[in-house]
């Protein structure tokens, strides 16, 4: 049975780097069934909303999303895409890989460092060495 993802390709290079993403995950062999949804600066003037109706529907089908960038007009007109899909999702991911490089000198040469660190929305980070 193929998974549901929803895929919103957005504006600008959006659609050209979604249609990239998407093409790498399909050539993963997993069986992807893909819900395109429109999302971009014409749809959000035309609606009224950063984030219209019919894109929160396709994702609380899914259960998954996968977006490439869409405008966000520099200071004013809309809220971003991005923080509108953060706050009524509640979601929240601020991933930091964290690795030694040969040749870069610090004071922390002398420990081999590879570990990435989740920090949570409220309270301490979550360290995974090596993951």
């Amino acid at each position: 049975m193929p998974h549901q993802v929803t895929l919103i390709p957005g504006d600008g290079i959006g659609p050209e780097v979604a249609a990239a993403a998407r093409q790498a995950v399909d050539s993963t062999g997993v069986k992807i069934d893909w819900e395109t949804v429109e999302l971009n600066a014409e749809v959000i003037l035309k609606t009224g909303q950063s984030l219209p109706q019919h894109v929160l529907d396709s994702l609380e089908r899914t259960r998954v999303g996968m977006k490439g960038p869409v405008t966000t007009p520099i200071a004013g007109g809309y809220t971003s895409v991005n923080v509108a899909l953060r706050k009524r999702l509640d979601l929240f991911a601020n991933v930091r890989p964290v690795k030694s490089l040969p040749g870069l000198i610090t004071r922390f040469s002398d420990v081999k460092i590879d570990m990435v660190i989740f920090p949570r929305k409220h309270g301490r980070s979550v360290l995974r060495p090596g993951a």
